[in-house]
């Protein structure tokens, strides 16, 4: 599956939108695009382009939205951001909560073990978001940290993740994704991320050997419900020097091993 031949599937135009739920699905759309900047924030006519609406549309949501505290406005610059009630919703799943919390010391000490950088990343939908960032290991070109949000298939972790999926929802979720990445970068990375998931593959579990990024080394595996279904991967973050492609065998199984700590603490709190 290509993602250059992904990319002319995904400009052509979708279907209709179902009756009475257009209004809720740019709403969603507004406030998970929001979640993408958390601290620089979104210009109103960035926002509006990035979620293919009309200014005007988009402006009035926005009052709404602020008005409910799910969204700021910060005055120094006029940039929207995500707002207090989006974290304070999230208590609604004590569970969730709990499990974030048994993770990080899990992660941590799997990051301090392998002198690199753990990171936790939880599916949401067709994207991920950063749960937690464990280790002191200086990487200029990780630009990932706890509540960055981007789509499935730019991180190891994501194609750790699809790597569990049918074919069929694999492709529906590229086909997003690519969207996705040609809206904001344009079509520049897509050979990279080609490279990434091919590579992937072939050792059947998420390898990213400079690939994206050159001179950092990624890995990764999927971490499982109490249903076995992937909700999350563990990503194992360093240079090349620590990680090198001869080592890859020993690698995956210290990620296995963690992530199975991580399967049970899930399981512990119904997920």
């Amino acid at each position: 599956m290509k993602l250059a031949d992904l990319a002319l599937e995904s400009a052509a135009p979708t279907g209709p939108e179902r009756a009475g739920t257009q209004s809720l699905a740019r709403g969603i759309k507004l406030l998970r695009t929001i979640a993408t900047r958390p601290d620089f924030g979104w210009r109103l006519s960035d926002l509006a382009a990035a979620c293919g609406q009309d200014k005007a549309t988009v402006h009035r949501m926005l009052g709404c939205m602020v008005d409910e505290r799910l969204v700021v406005q910060r005055a120094s610059d006029r940039h929207y951001l995500p707002g207090p009630l989006m974290f304070e919703l999230g208590f609604a799943l004590p569970d969730r909560v709990q499990f974030q919390r048994q993770a990080e010391p899990v992660v941590a000490a799997f990051a301090r073990r392998m002198a690199g950088i753990g990171l936790l990343l939880l599916r949401s939908g067709n994207e991920y978001v950063c749960a937690v960032r464990a280790g002191s290991l200086a990487l200029s070109g990780l630009m990932v940290y706890p509540g960055t949000r981007r789509p499935l298939f730019t991180s190891v972790g994501g194609v750790a993740i699809l790597q569990t999926r049918p074919e069929a929802e694999v492709r529906a979720v590229l086909l997003d994704n690519v969207a996705q990445e040609i809206g904001r970068r344009g079509t520049g990375r897509l050979e990279a991320l080609q490279k990434m998931r091919e590579r992937s593959d072939r050792h059947g579990f998420g390898v990213n050997l400079g690939d994206v990024v050159p001179g950092v080394h990624a890995l990764a595996v999927p971490v499982c419900d109490g249903a076995g279904e992937a909700f999350a991967a563990l990503c194992l973050i360093g240079t090349p020097e620590l990680y090198g492609e001869e080592l890859l065998s020993q690698l995956q199984q210290e990620l296995q091993a963690t992530a199975a700590l991580l399967a049970t603490e899930a399981r512990k709190f119904n997920m």
